[in-house]
């Protein structure tokens, strides 16, 4: 340990270390439960279903704080509790209000009479001024339709690239589609060769940063609606990895009609028909909606209707729906059973939605510019930086 500046080293004295906050392994655990343990104490319940939220409810008035690491938000509709909240939270911890909310690790928070309005827009100009690639060429869709990537041992002739550069790049590019949905499938894909990047990957890295450009503002508007009702939508692409035959599930989720969760995700086994990947993407799909449901039921909203997950393919609705088991579903077996208790018990219902109105299509694959553009504006996603 080092004496700080400014400080005189003294003959037969040391440095004695009071608290330390980063650097040590433990300390986030520490930091947290230090923190956890007093919100308690001033009231605040900690939500079961995401570990960083706090909420403390007075009849129909609710005050909410989320944290991450040592950056709070605190929300709500009462006034006063909230300013009790951050005068008890000055003398626990040494903090500083900011004000209205506006930016918070990375992401732009903009205010209308239309609703809020998330963007990440600076991150993106900064990253495409890091990389060179302010003034490229804009490309209209972030991955290429026809698109081969794959493991460099099934083509040993691809060039190797910079690992470090590619692992940065889409490190940031991860962190980017916390905001930008459209971009989550192709990011999904790069991220699948971190170990061993070649320069057909970085030239993957550098379209989605053509697209970018394109739209540095993009992002996602949440409105006021008169309901909360939940539902999603889900689809599977079968067997598109070329190099280990695996699908890839992707879904979103709205609330009150504003998409609020995603994902694109490689699935962790291979599937032997269409019907058994979609089977895999439902499932997980149910499971988001669940926990989507939990979430708001901490915060005292508590939808009455059921959850509608939508998706494109009869043959998986029909075997969730089917109460004999067949041996064609007996590797999907708990699957099966979990869609189907969810089904009876009225929580979930599986719509049919045809193929061209499916919006997870954009997870699962690379479509073209036409489809792909309708689907996002089908999101709520729109850009507020754009000229008139």
């Amino acid at each position: 340990m080092e004496l700080p500046p400014g400080s005189e080293s003294q003959t037969g004295k040391v440095c004695k270390l009071k608290r330390a906050l980063y650097g040590l392994k433990q300390s986030p655990r520490a930091w947290f439960g230090r923190f956890s343990t007093s919100m308690r104490r001033f009231g605040y319940h900690q939500s079961n279903s995401d570990h960083t939220l706090f909420f403390k409810r007075k009849g129909d008035k609710i005050t909410i704080l989320i944290v991450y690491v040592d950056d709070m938000i605190v929300t709500g509709n009462d006034d006063l509790e909230m300013t009790a909240l951050q005068g008890y939270l000055a003398t626990e911890f040494e903090m500083k209000d900011l004000g209205l909310l506006r930016y918070f690790l990375g992401i732009e928070v903009a205010r209308s009479k239309h609703g809020i309005f998330l963007s990440q827009r600076k991150y993106v100009l900064d990253l495409l001024t890091e990389t060179g690639m302010l003034a490229s060429k804009p490309a209209d869709t972030p991955m290429d339709q026809n698109h081969k990537l794959c493991e460099c041992a099934d083509h040993p002739d691809q060039t190797p690239t910079n690992k470090e550069r590619y692992q940065r790049l889409v490190g940031k590019l991860i962190y980017l589609s916390h905001t930008r949905p459209d971009i989550a499938y192709a990011v999904s894909v790069v991220s699948q060769f971190m170990h061993a990047p070649t320069e057909s990957h970085m030239n993957a890295v550098l379209r989605i940063l053509r697209y970018l450009k394109g739209a540095p503002g993009k992002g996602l508007i949440f409105s006021r609606h008169e309901h909360l009702g939940i539902e999603g939508y889900t689809d599977a692409d079968w067997a598109g990895n070329a190099s280990d035959r695996r699908s890839t599930s992707g879904y979103f989720t709205f609330v009150g009609d504003n998409l609020v969760t995603w994902r694109s995700k490689k699935q962790t086994v291979v599937s032997r028909s269409s019907a058994e990947a979609e089977f895999r993407g439902i499932a997980q799909g149910i499971t988001e909606l669940l926990w989507l449901k939990n979430l708001l039921g901490d915060l005292g909203f508590h939808p009455k209707d059921s959850m509608k997950l939508y998706c494109d393919n009869k043959a998986s609705a029909q075997i969730a729906n089917n109460p004999i088991q067949h041996d064609r579903t007996k590797h999907v077996e708990i699957d099966r059973f979990f869609i189907k208790e969810k089904l009876e018990e009225k929580i979930i219902e599986l719509p049919h939605v045809p193929s061209k109105d499916q919006l997870a299509d954009i997870l699962t694959k690379a479509i073209n510019r036409r489809n792909f553009h309708d689907s996002i504006s089908k999101l709520g996603m729109s850009d507020i930086y754009a000229p008139t």
